[in-house]
C-alpha cells in the first residue's frame, strides 16, 4: 500500500515539474518587465520565482517534515535563509556564476539527501548517526543562494553598483517574501496530516517519494545540461530538426489528403 501511494504522488510530481520547470528559469517577458519597471518588479519575481522553485520547495518540505514546534521550524528556516542570502547577494554583486543547470543538478542532491536522511537512511545503510542538520541546511542554504543568483544574473541588474546592489536586495526580499508564504502552508498542512493516524503510515512513503522526485530532477537538470553544453550531439541536431519539420510542411503541401484518417 505504501508503494503505492508513493508511486501515486510520484506521478503527480512527474507531471507537475516539467511545467513548473519553465517558470523556474527566466523568460524574455521577466527581462523586460525588470527593465521597464522598478524596484518592485524584482521583488515580484523573486516572490514569484520561489514559489515556483520546486528544488526549493521539494528540499524545504523534507526539511521541516519531522518538526513539530514553532521554534525549531523558525531555526532551521532561518539557518537555510541565512545561507542562500550569503550566496544569493555577493555571487550576484561580484558575477560570480556556473552553468546553472550543473548548479540545479546538485540542489537536487540536497532533496535526495533530505528525503534519505528523513527516512534513517544513514542508520539503515551506513549504520551510522545523521550528519548534523543545522551545518546541512545550511550548507544547502549556500547551495540553493547560488542557484537563485544564477538565475538572477540573467536579468537587466545594471552597471551602477548601488542600483545592482538594491536590484539584487529586492530580488532576495522576494525571495523571503515567497518563502514565508510557501512554509506557512507546507506547516500548516503538515501540522493537520501530523494528527492523522496516516501520518505515520505514509510518512515513509512521502519521503521516499521526494527521493524519487530528487532523482528526477537531478535527471532532467544533467539532461538540460548535454542539450545545453552540446545540442548537435543528439540524434536529430536542432538544424537537422528545424529542416525535418519544413520538409513534412512540404509533404503536407503536396498531398494534403495524407493527412486525413
Amino acid at each position: 500500500m505504501k508503494k503505492l501511494i508513493s508511486f501515486r504522488f510520484l506521478a503527480l510530481l512527474l507531471m507537475a515539474l516539467p511545467l513548473l520547470a519553465f517558470a523556474h528559469g527566466i523568460s524574455e517577458a521577466d527581462r523586460q518587465s525588470m527593465l521597464d519597471g522598478g524596484y518592485v518588479r524584482y521583488i515580484g519575481l523573486g516572490a514569484s520565482h520561489m514559489l515556483t522553485g520546486y528544488d526549493h520547495l521539494l528540499f524545504l518540505f523534507g526539511v521541516v517534515f519531522f518538526l513539530t514546534s514553532f521554534k525549531d521550524v523558525a531555526k532551521f528556516v532561518t539557518v537555510f535563509t541565512l545561507g542562500h542570502c550569503i550566496t544569493l547577494i555577493f555571487a550576484t554583486y561580484f558575477k560570480i556564476t556556473w552553468n546553472y543547470y550543473l548548479v540545479d543538478a546538485i540542489i537536487a542532491l540536497s532533496v535526495i539527501y533530505k528525503g534519505f536522511d528523513n527516512n534513517g537512511g544513514f542508520q539503515r545503510v551506513f549504520d551510522m548517526k545523521s550528519p548534523n542538520l543545522m551545518a546541512a541546511v545550511f550548507g544547502f542554504g549556500l547551495l540553493h543562494g547560488f542557484g537563485l543568483s544564477t538565475r538572477l544574473q540573467q536579468l537587466p541588474l545594471g552597471d551602477d553598483n548601488t542600483t545592482m546592489l538594491l536590484r539584487i536586495l529586492s530580488f532576495n526580499v522576494g525571495v523571503e517574501i515567497g518563502q514565508i508564504a510557501a512554509l506557512t502552508v507546507m506547516v500548516a498542512l503538515l501540522a493537520f496530516w501530523r494528527h492523522r493516524p496516516s501520518f505515520k503510515r505514509f510518512s515513509h512513503a512521502a519521503n521516499l517519494a521526494l527521493v524519487y522526485a530528487g532523482v528526477y530532477l537531478l535527471l532532467t537538470q544533467l539532461h538540460g545540461y548535454q542539450h545545453d553544453a552540446d545540442p548537435d550531439s543528439f540524434r536529430f541536431p536542432a538544424q537537422e530538426h528545424k529542416h525535418l519539420h519544413e520538409d513534412m510542411d512540404i509533404d503536407k503541401t503536396v498531398d494534403p489528403s495524407r493527412n486525413q484518417l
